[in-house]
């Protein structure tokens, strides 16, 4: 594995640009300064930008402002993605200022994906892991999301299904199941012109964690990568789940933290 100055480099060279390229279906960049805003997507607007926005004072604030009134407009809501090693350094502190709010911090985690696939985790009995890709696989997904998170995750199951219909194999979408019921489900996101691909979307029933369904999921994913050729992966990882990959093998190269504005209710 490469140290983590190196896999910080490849992920701002490479992921960068591709959050703003390999856009799901109805999605759309454009720019604005240094910074892309996506528009089109199920959930809300999303906005990125180059690791040094070379702004500063006013005209950032203006920046903010522009993202802001842009998807106020729109009747949407916007996360604004920021990064630990990013400058200007005050950049959360102008996100606020302009009504942002920021969610949990997520640790940016990369790493070697035939590691990865070597590993022997294995579901425990009675849990089966098979990829999906009909409607009638992913309602399920987003009805386990929900109640993993707490609230209203059926926007997910159309998301999933735009991702699999467009049709280039792009995603990768995996369940856990267990008596007939999903227990866990996760997505594999392959960036087109990189050498990574991206973990996403994990989610587990509580009374199912602890029994190495988690880890099971990465390994499958990771296996598929090394099938396609893939050199890394990359997760945004919660708190909860970073310990585990950490354990797995993956490297911390910074955090990352959105911060979301959304319409008055």
């Amino acid at each position: 594995m490469p140290d983590t100055t190196d896999l910080l480099a490849a992920y701002d060279a490479q992921l960068r640009a591709a959050e703003t390229r390999n856009l799901p279906p109805g999605a759309h960049a454009e720019p604005d300064g240094p910074i892309v805003r996506i528009v089109g997507q199920h959930r809300r607007g999303f906005v990125t930008g180059r690791r040094d926005l070379g702004l500063d004072g006013p005209a950032l604030d203006a920046l903010i402002a522009r993202q802001r009134d842009f998807f106020a407009a729109r009747g949407q809501a916007v996360e604004w993605k920021t990064r630990a090693h990013d400058t200007p350094a005050d950049l959360p502190e102008r996100l606020s200022a302009a009504g942002f709010v920021a969610e949990p911090r997520e640790t940016v985690l990369i790493a070697e994906s035939r590691v990865l696939a070597a590993a022997t985790s294995t579901p425990p009995e009675g849990v089966a892991v098979r990829q999906v890709e009909d409607d009638a696989d992913l309602r399920p997904i987003a009805e386990m999301a929900s109640e993993v998170w707490g609230d209203d995750r059926s926007w997910l199951a159309a998301e999933l299904g735009d991702r699999l219909r467009a049709g280039d194999g792009q995603t990768v979408v995996v369940v856990a199941e267990a008596g007939g019921r999903v227990v866990s489900s996760a997505r594999l996101e392959f960036e087109p012109g990189t050498e990574f691909a991206g973990l996403w979307g994990g989610s587990t029933l509580p009374a199912w964690r602890g029994r190495g369904i988690y880890r099971a999921l990465v390994t499958h994913r990771a296996r598929v990568a090394v099938e396609r050729g893939v050199r890394y992966l990359q997760v945004d990882a919660t708190e909860d789940s970073r310990p585990i990959l950490e354990r797995m093998g993956f490297a911390a190269v910074t955090t990352t933290t959105p911060y979301v504005w959304s319409p008055p209710a």
